[in-house]
């Protein structure tokens, strides 16, 4: 056997020593303990839901792609409708036109389905809102109309509605007090009493749920994200479901950790162990 075999060898004499180690005091370690069941949001008043309803901006759990976008229509037709009538420049009002037009063909072409491919969305403000080949899907719009200045993004599961994300101005926080504590202030302000967990704050609203999320220090931003609460639980099912499998420990360890030595060789005895090993990996 030459030198670099030999070092082989005892590097995996002393892994297996550690190995052995561990599985003794894992023995000794302590059951865990059982989690504390999640806690609930409370319910809010009928005046902070109705609050918390005007978020779904007309829109309606359950609708159609086509549906979601004949409402975007109709909401873009009236907010430059008031443009046009603003003004009697003929060329201004071609021009207005024109911009409609547009806007609505962008809403149309940041259409994703998440089926594998990695897209501009998978590191970003709604990364942790969707998962790939899970039917989900998911359709965007920039608000800037009424001095608003937000994006929301429509999240479809089975081609459906089911959950909106609202990325918000964070010019609604002053410059000086830019941090979570001040955000919950005027969120729970806004909406009420809300169950406070880490940079989350839930309102409970019966048939759907509001998230108000903090992601000031990695996107500098702030969200609200309304779900109806009746298709989440398919949702992460079908997650999970859906999850890459546990790809395990590496087959070249799982060979020289095997205690039984039934179907691998035993690299403390046998001077050739290590090339066995390898041969047995092909």
């Amino acid at each position: 056997m030459n030198r670099s075999l030999v070092a082989l060898a005892l590097s995996v004499g002393v892994g297996l020593s550690g190995v052995a180690l561990a599985k003794g005091d894992a023995k000794k370690a302590p059951a865990a303990k059982k989690e504390p069941a999640k806690k609930k949001a409370p319910p809010v008043t009928q005046e902070h839901k109705k609050a918390l309803a005007e978020l779904l901006s007309g829109f309606k759990f359950g609708m159609t792609k086509d549906e979601v976008v004949a409402q975007l229509q109709k909401q873009i037709d009236e907010a430059y409708e008031e443009k046009i009538k603003g003004t009697t420049d003929i060329a201004l009002q071609d021009k207005i036109r024109k911009d409609k037009k547009q806007e609505m063909a962008r809403v149309s072409a940041s259409f994703t389905a998440f089926e594998g491919k990695r897209t501009g969305w998978d590191v970003s403000i709604i990364e942790n809102e969707f998962a790939h080949h899970t039917n989900e899907s998911m359709m965007e719009r920039w608000e800037n109309q009424g001095g608003k200045n937000q994006r929301r993004f429509f999240f479809f599961y089975d081609g459906r509605l089911w959950k909106m994300f609202l990325s918000l101005d964070v010019s609604i926080l002053p410059a000086d007090k830019k941090n979570f504590d001040t955000f919950s202030g005027i969120m729970q302000g806004k909406y009420g009493a809300g169950l406070v967990d880490g940079g989350t704050i839930t309102w409970s609203a019966g048939d759907f749920e509001v998230r108000a999320v903090d992601r000031l220090k990695d996107y500098d931003a702030l969200a609200l994200v309304i779900e109806d609460v009746s298709v989440r639980g398919q949702v992460l099912a079908m997650r999970e479901q859906k999850k890459p499998p546990d790809r395990g420990t590496n087959p070249m360890i799982n060979s020289i950790v095997d205690k039984d030595h039934k179907d691998h060789p035993d690299v403390h005895t046998n001077s050739t162990a290590v090339d066995d090993v390898i041969k047995a990996q092909k």
